[in-house]
C-alpha cells in the first residue's frame, strides 16, 4: 500500500471559484497542480492555440528554417531520419509533411532497432550519402550523435537536428559543459542557451514548431496551411500522449486541441487506427491513444519495423490503411503475450537475487530487446525502484530502463558512462548499450552510487482533497470534466475519506478482475462503488482488518459493516439510459 499525502497547498479557493465560475473544490484542484496566478489559471482553463509559446524562442530555429527553404528552393535532396517510438514516427511524418507540401524534395527513414538501434548510425549515414542526400533533418534524436553527424559533415552534407532529449555533458572544473554535436543547426528546447519559456515539450512538437514556422516564413497560402496545420497538431498531441509528456502548459493545449481535431480527423492512417480498436464515434480521450492507440503504433518499432507504422500515416487508400492497422494491432497482442512471460522472468530474477538492490539491473538474454523498457516498467512499477532490464544482442547488450521521481536515471547514467558504449535518455528513462561483461560492475556501481533511502521506495499517492463522499454530485463530477485532458503532469483529480462504511461487494467482469461494491456515508446514503486493480487483493487486506474470513464473507453476498478508510476519484456511470455518481477506489487502509 501507498503512503498517503494530502495536499496542503493555500489559496482564497473561494475567490478563485468565483472568478472563473467554478466549485471551491476544482479551484483547490488548481492550486494543486501549482497553478497560482489567475494568467495561469486562465490558460490552463481556457487556453488556446494563440497562447502557444512563440517557435522563434527556440534556438536555431531562425536559422534552421532559412536552410531549409533554401534546400527547399534549390530542389536539394532531403532525408528526415526519425526514431522508432511514437514519438518519433510522428516526428517523421510531421517534418516529411511540411516539406512536402512546402514544395520540397525529401523522403524518410526510421532505424531498426535492433539492426540500427536507437536514431543516426554510420550505416545511415553512409545510405544517405549513397543515395545522394544533400542534406540530412534529424527529429526526436541527434543530439547526442556527434560523432555519426561529425561523419556526415566530412561527407560534404548538411545536418541539421530536431530533438528534445538531455544534451551530454562533461563535468570539469568549471561545472558541467555541454557537448553539442557539429551540426549546421540544432533545434532542443533543452540546449543550455535556448529562450524557449517551456523546456517539456516532445520531438513531434518540436518537429510542429518547426513546420509552424517555415510556413508561415514561406507566406503559405492561409486555407492550405491551416489545413495542414491542423492535421500535424494531431500527430503532435498524439506524441505528446504516448512519450509520456507532463500535460502542463502549452502541451495541455496541443493535447486537448489535438484530440479535438483526432475525433474528425481528415488523416486515413488514424481513421483506420481508430477503426480496427472500435474507437469510430468516440469522444477520443489520452486513455484511448496512450493505451490502446499508440501502442498498436510503437509495437511495430518493438516486434517489426516502424516504416509500417509511418507508411500507415502517409496512406492515401482507406483500404491499405485498414489492412495496416489491423497487423500494426496483430503485432500488439502478441507484444502483450511477450512482455507478459518477460515480466514473470525479470520477477524471479529480483525475488532470487536482487530484492537488496537500490537500483534492479535485470539482464533477460533470450527477451526481445523491444520489449525491455516496457518490462523494465512494470518492474519499476512492482518494487517502485528504478529499473533496467537488459537483453543480449548482436554486439554486446541493449538495455531500457525506467525511473521514480527520487532517481535521475541520466545523471546517474553519466557517472557510469565509460561502461557504454552508446546511451542516452532523460531523468525517468533512459537506454544504454555495453560489453556484456560490464553488466555486474554496471549494477554494483549504479548501486554503490545510489543514495536513495527506504522512504523513497515506498510508493506515494497525492490527496487533493479529504472529502466525504457525500459532497460528490454529477454537477460536481461534470464541471470536473474541465480539468482534461489527465495524464502525466495533470492526474485525475483524488480525494479520500476517513471510515466510509464497506456494505457489500460481488466480483464481476469476464475474468471475475472487478470489484463492486456498495458503501455507506456518514448520513446512511449509499453510493457505488468499483475497484479495477486487484479486488482479490482487496479482499485479503478485509481479512486481516477484521478477521473471520471478512473479505471472502463479503464476496460471496453477506451484508456488511466494515469500516474502510478509501482514496478515490469520481466518475459517471451511464447504464440502461441512467446516469449515476459511481466512486473509482485507487486506494485503501
Amino acid at each position: 500500500m501507498a503512503k498517503w499525502y494530502v495536499a496542503q497547498k493555500k489559496a482564497d479557493f473561494k475567490k478563485t471559484a468565483a472568478k472563473f465560475g467554478i466549485d471551491p473544490v476544482v479551484a483547490r484542484i488548481l492550486r494543486n497542480r501549482d497553478l497560482e496566478t489567475e494568467d495561469e489559471i486562465r490558460m490552463f482553463l481556457q487556453g488556446t492555440m494563440n497562447d502557444l509559446h512563440d517557435p522563434s524562442l527556440l534556438k536555431d530555429m531562425e536559422k534552421t528554417a532559412t536552410i531549409l527553404l533554401q534546400k527547399i528552393a534549390g530542389k536539394a535532396a532531403i532525408r528526415v531520419i526519425g526514431d522508432y517510438d511514437v514519438d518519433g514516427i510522428c516526428s517523421t511524418f510531421i517534418l516529411e509533411k511540411g516539406i512536402l507540401a512546402l514544395g520540397g524534395n525529401v523522403d524518410t527513414t526510421i532505424p531498426h532497432r535492433i539492426k540500427d538501434g536507437y536514431g543516426l548510425n554510420m550505416n545511415l549515414i553512409e545510405e544517405a550519402g549513397a543515395d545522394g542526400k544533400d542534406t540530412i533533418l534529424t527529429c526526436d534524436n541527434g543530439i547526442a550523435a556527434t560523432a555519426e553527424i561529425a561523419y556526415a559533415k566530412s561527407l560534404g552534407m548538411t545536418v541539421l537536428v530536431t530533438d528534445h532529449h538531455e544534451v551530454p555533458y562533461e563535468e570539469n572544473a568549471d561545472g558541467r559543459k555541454e557537448i553539442l554535436p557539429p551540426a549546421d543547426a540544432i533545434v532542443d528546447p533543452k540546449q543550455e542557451s535556448c529562450r524557449y519559456p517551456f523546456t517539456g515539450i516532445c520531438g513531434a512538437v518540436v518537429a510542429y514548431k518547426l513546420i509552424v514556422f517555415m510556413t508561415e516564413k514561406a507566406g503559405m497560402e492561409d486555407c492550405a496551411r491551416t489545413e495542414l496545420l491542423e492535421e500535424l497538431l494531431e500527430m503532435a498531441a498524439f506524441a505528446t500522449i504516448c512519450d509520456v509528456m507532463e500535460l502542463k502548459d502549452e502541451n495541455r493545449i496541443i493535447v486537448r486541441e489535438g484530440l479535438k481535431a483526432m475525433s474528425h480527423s481528415k488523416n486515413i492512417g488514424i481513421k483506420a487506427l481508430m477503426e480496427v480498436n472500435e474507437l469510430e464515434g468516440k469522444t477520443l480521450t489520452g486513455y484511448h491513444i496512450g493505451f490502446i492507440m499508440g501502442p498498436c503504433m510503437n509495437a511495430t518499432g518493438r516486434l517489426d519495423t516502424a516504416k509500417r507504422a509511418l507508411e500507415l500515416l502517409e496512406s492515401t487508400d482507406y483500404g491499405k490503411a485498414v489492412t495496416i492497422a489491423g497487423e500494426l494491432k496483430a503485432l500488439n497482442d502478441n507484444r502483450k503475450d511477450l512482455t507478459l512471460q518477460g515480466v514473470e522472468a525479470a520477477k524471479k530474477q529480483v525475488e532470487e537475487k536482487l530484492l537488496q538492490d537500490k537500483v534492479l539491473v535485470v539482464y533477460l538474454p533470450d527477451c526481445h530487446e523491444s520489449i525491455a523498457g516496457i518490462i523494465a516498467g512494470k518492474i519499476r512499477e512492482n518494487y517502485n525502484k528504478p529499473a533496467f532490464v537488459l537483453t543480449k544482442g548482436d554486439e554486446g547488450v541493449k538495455g531500457s530502463g525506467r525511473s521514480i521521481e527520487e532517481y535521475h536515471m541520466f545523471e546517474e547514467l553519466v557517472k557510469c558512462k565509460t561502461m557504454f558504449t552508446r546511451f542516452g535518455g532523460h531523468k525517468m528513462a533512459a537506454g544504454i548499450s555495453m560489453p556484456e561483461e560490464n553488466i555486474e560492475n554496471f549494477r554494483k556501481q549504479l548501486n554503490a552510487n545510489c543514495t536513495l533511502m527506504e522512504q523513497d521506495f515506498i510508493p506515494k499517492l497525492h490527496i487533493d482533497v479529504p472529502m466525504p463522499v457525500s459532497y460528490i454530485t454529477q454537477r460536481l463530477v461534470e464541471q470536473m470534466s474541465i480539468l482534461e485532458p489527465f495524464g502525466n503532469g495533470n492526474p485525475k483529480p483524488l480525494f479520500a475519506q476517513k471510515d466510509v462504511i464497506l456494505v457489500s461487494g460481488r466480483l464481476i467482469g469476464k475474468n471475475q478482475n472487478v470489484g463492486k461494491y456498495q458503501v455507506k456515508d456518514e448520513n446512511n446514503e449509499m453510493h457505488e462503488m468499483i475497484y479495477f486493480q486487484k479486488p482479490e487483493e482487496f479482499g485479503m487486506f478485509l481479512d486481516r482488518k477484521f478477521g473471520n474470513g471478512a473479505g471472502d464473507r463479503l464476496y460471496r453476498g453477506e451484508r456488511m459493516e466494515l469500516p474502510v478508510s478509501i482514496a478515490y476519484y469520481p466518475d459517471l456511470n451511464t447504464y440502461g439510459g441512467r446516469t449515476t455518481v459511481q466512486l473509482v477506489l485507487q486506494d485503501y487502509c
